[in-house]
């Protein structure tokens, strides 16, 4: 990345997180280019792309403006724990949402889903019908309990950019990133155990612990920053935490990307306390800046790190390919693996690592991250159009995920019930949470190309929270 790329990112950071408001003066080129030790002309260079991404206005004799009209949603507020192990519920809720079946007239904003139309997907499907065509039909075999090597190779090279180093025999594939974490806190907790969570947190890994008799201790978590560091400490002096399980990278579904500080402090307290981490790094691969965020495994030296992730939010869901670098967990991971699927189906291995070896993979992720990053600014001016005066909206770093935050009295719930009607989806905010919380949020998707439809379904959303919020005050 370029030294004026790298300060307009900055500066573009600073004026989405409120640091500037609309009509502030920003600092002075002379100023900037003292305080990071670049050129007048590297820093002139940062202005001009703020000025063509209309963050910035120059003014004559007066220099740089933060461009007016430009003021972004308030940011939800930082989550409140709930200060004591709680079971967990929602399930009812969850399988709502999962069950609903595919419908065209349907604009599903509540799912998980990426993009599988982009152009740079069309070499994995020439390889998938290349494997089928195999006379010696390699998808149909039974593959190692490890996965296949050359897909574990290529994934440890990945890897690289997270700041891990990795072989392919420190790799387990898995049925995607859901069964990684499953195998991960199984290996690892037993029923009625206490596992440290952020919150908002995604509900599948919330249910997994549902379903296995384990307990969560939501931990505060800032909408910009991540888990609290100094809460994730006093809950860990008071309760007997087995595991911390979080997604600092491109958060679902906050999108933040949780600071290097804040990760080597979290890995010092899970060392001082010897309690395990599962750190999620599903949507890392889609962090909007490049070089991508480390991942808390990379400054991992005694193995207490395992790290998840899948190709089903980089690639597409229905490969389910995932995997999990378990460190000194890998034998006892294994294990659980084997006693609950077996191998993973070879076939769709055999067609990433191709794809990858054959240098697809880096473009089309590349492409991805520019198309979620576009969906993410339209989707936000969306919002602040149509849904009501007041709505709080998330600042996605990464992923293709948007979390609003309405008055407190708002449900979501309901909100959902009024849209079946209109052929609109989203996820309800208590799903999230153990403890039901968030009932006046949402998550909503973007990462579809921006289309008349999405944007009349976020029009009927905010509408349709309107007349909730109406309804509320009248009655």
């Amino acid at each position: 990345m370029t030294l004026y790329v790298h300060l307009a990112q900055l500066l573009g950071e600073r004026i989405e997180q409120g640091l500037y408001r609309p009509g502030d003066r920003l600092p002075s080129v002379r100023a900037l280019s003292a305080e990071h030790g670049v050129s007048l002309s590297t820093v002139q260079q940062a202005y001009r792309v703020l000025e063509d991404n209309g963050l910035a206005a120059p003014r004559p004799k007066s220099g740089f403006f933060v461009a007016e009209g430009k003021a972004l949603p308030e940011l939800p507020a930082v989550s409140q724990a709930t200060q004591r192990p709680v079971d967990i519920s929602q399930w009812d809720q969850v399988v709502e949402m999962v069950r609903e079946a595919p419908n065209k007239q349907m604009v599903a904003l509540g799912r998980g889903m990426p993009d599988v139309s982009s152009p740079t997907l069309k070499p994995l499907l020439r390889s998938l019908a290349r494997l089928s065509r195999r006379q010696d039909m390699p998808g149909l075999y039974y593959d190692t309990l490890q996965g296949n090597r050359a897909l574990r190779e290529q994934v440890a090279r990945l890897q690289v950019d997270s700041g891990c180093r990795l072989s392919a025999d420190d790799l387990l594939i898995t049925a995607g990133c859901h069964e990684a974490l499953s195998c991960s806190v199984r290996a690892i907790c037993q029923p009625g155990d206490i596992v440290a969570v952020d919150s908002p947190s995604f509900f599948g890994s919330m249910q997994t612990l549902q379903g296995l008799g384990l307990k969560a201790l939501e931990i505060p978590t800032d909408p910009l920053t991540g888990i609290s560091v100094q809460a994730l400490e006093l809950a860990l002096e008071q309760w007997p935490i087995k595991v911390i399980q979080l997604n600092p990278n491109c958060n679902n579904p906050f999108g933040y990307i949780m600071p290097e500080a804040n990760k080597r402090a979290l890995l010092t307290l899970a060392q001082r306390y010897d309690v395990a981490i599962i750190e999620d790094d599903v949507y890392g691969e889609l962090a909007y800046d490049y070089p991508r965020p480390r991942t808390i495994k990379s400054f991992d030296s005694d193995g207490r790190v395992l790290l998840c992730s899948s190709f089903s939010k980089t690639l597409a869901p229905g490969l389910r390919i995932g995997w999990v670098a378990p460190g000194r967990y890998l034998e006892r991971v294994a294990h659980m693996k084997y006693i609950g699927s077996g191998c993973t189906a070879p076939q769709a291995q055999l067609a990433i690592a191709d794809f990858i070896s054959a240098g697809h993979y880096d473009p089309h992720v590349r492409r991805m991250r520019h198309q979620y990053q576009q969906g993410r600014d339209e989707m936000t001016a969306w919002v602040r159009r149509y849904f009501p005066a007041g709505t709080r909206v998330s600042r996605p770093r990464g992923g293709f995920m948007l979390w609003l935050e309405l008055p407190e009295h708002f449900d979501s719930v309901a909100l959902n019930q009024a849209l079946k009607g209109q052929n609109v989806q989203i996820a309800v905010g208590s799903i999230f949470s153990a403890s039901g919380k968030y009932r006046n949020c949402l998550r909503m998707n973007f990462a579809s190309r921006p289309t008349a439809q999405i944007e009349d379904a976020v029009r009927k959303v905010g509408q349709a929270a309107a007349r909730l919020l109406e309804s509320a005050a009248a009655g």
